[in-house]
């Protein structure tokens, strides 16, 4: 049969004015008076095809709709994004020209925009700065420095996701960041480097306590907030050291060698230094599973309730399905072998 001619004709008699799906695919079959068995498999393929895009038409229509919209709504968010972040700017820079504040006031409102707005987007350029000013002020290149790096890291982090991906991320740009302005300056690079790191320790230290302290008071309806990642949330707590050690392992293997050298003998001396970053994590992961395990079962009946549901059983029965195609293509394979040894043995 012309697969051309039988996609035709699908598209033909299909009719949507049978009120079901069965119904629809019923007349369109009757009309083209097939018999399914004697249909090759491309014959198969091209009039089920024919069937999935005629009933499914209205349904991609309203899809390509939607994801127009939706690229049209992301990049309105993006733009308003940086209207917020500019009007913030412009806020403080305002308040700083109008008040003429003292140096300690200054520290103050520098410290509350630090606060305010979202560091990640700037978060490259902001560490290139702290580390130059550092540099130029050589009484700075010290805990000064690290203090810095460690507020920096925790403003960074504290507001979002506690995940791997996030806080890698963040931990990364500062490094990388650092390890420009150290290739720049090669007589400072060791002491630039190791404060670097200190801090980003400090600050990921505070992060994570700050966030076993919200868990903990969390009321139980704000549960849903962390309970969808809750067993990854814990795993990651679990590796805070190794995810720690793994950044500096990789931002060395792609700098220079004078770099790659430093970073590998300050991370040999930070792992006996991270205790305090295990311990942490240990607590905020225990203080999750404590507060989190009944709410945690309840999800579990909730799943179980799931598997239910239509889209569940369909799964399972498209499982079972699978692996029956699978033995019939095994039996199928053996079978033809046998033929063929069969033949050559007569």
């Amino acid at each position: 049969m012309d697969t051309t001619n039988l996609q035709q004709q699908i598209h033909k008699h299909y009719s949507h004015r049978f009120k079901t799906i069965s119904k629809r695919i019923a007349h369109a079959i009757e009309k083209l008076k097939i018999n399914f068995d004697l249909l090759s498999t491309q014959e198969i393929k091209t009039l089920t095809t024919a069937l999935v895009e005629e009933e499914t038409k209205p349904l991609q229509v309203e899809l390509e709709n939607l994801l127009t919209e939706k690229e049209k709504i992301e990049r309105a968010l993006e733009k308003k994004a940086e209207e917020l972040q500019a009007a913030k700017y412009e806020i403080f820079n305002a308040l700083e020209e109008t008040i003429h504040p003292s140096e300690t006031t200054l520290q103050t409102l520098h410290q509350i925009k630090l606060q305010s707005i979202d560091l990640y987007d700037i978060l490259s350029e902001m560490i290139e700065s702290a580390l130059i000013t550092a540099l130029e002020k050589e009484s700075e290149l010290d805990e000064t420095l690290k203090e810095a790096i460690k507020e920096i890291t925790f403003e960074s982090i504290k507001e979002g996701s506690l995940s791997t991906i996030r806080v890698r991320k963040i931990l990364s740009t500062i490094l990388a960041t650092a390890i420009d302005v150290a290739e720049a300056t090669p007589t400072k690079a060791e002491e630039l480097l190791r404060l670097t790191l200190k801090g980003m320790r400090a600050g990921l230290v505070k992060s994570i306590d700050r966030f076993k302290q919200r868990v903990a008071y969390m009321p139980l309806e704000a549960k849903h907030i962390l309970i969808e990642d809750y067993e990854t949330i814990i795993e990651d707590l679990h590796q805070t050291d190794t995810l720690f050690s793994q950044i500096i392992l990789t931002q060395a293997s792609e700098s220079s060698q004078v770099i790659r050298k430093i970073l590998l003998q300050i991370n040999k001396e930070m792992r006996y230094d991270l205790e305090e970053l295990v311990l942490i994590s240990k607590e905020t992961a225990d203080v999750i599973r404590e507060r989190f395990s009944e709410f945690a079962k309840g999800a579990v009946k909730k799943a179980d309730v799931a598997l239910q549901s239509p889209k569940a059983k369909e799964a399972k029965r498209m499982g079972v399905q699978a692996i029956e195609v699978a033995r019939m293509a095994l039996g199928s394979a053996l079978k033809t072998a046998k033929d063929v040894i069969e033949k050559k043995e007569k």
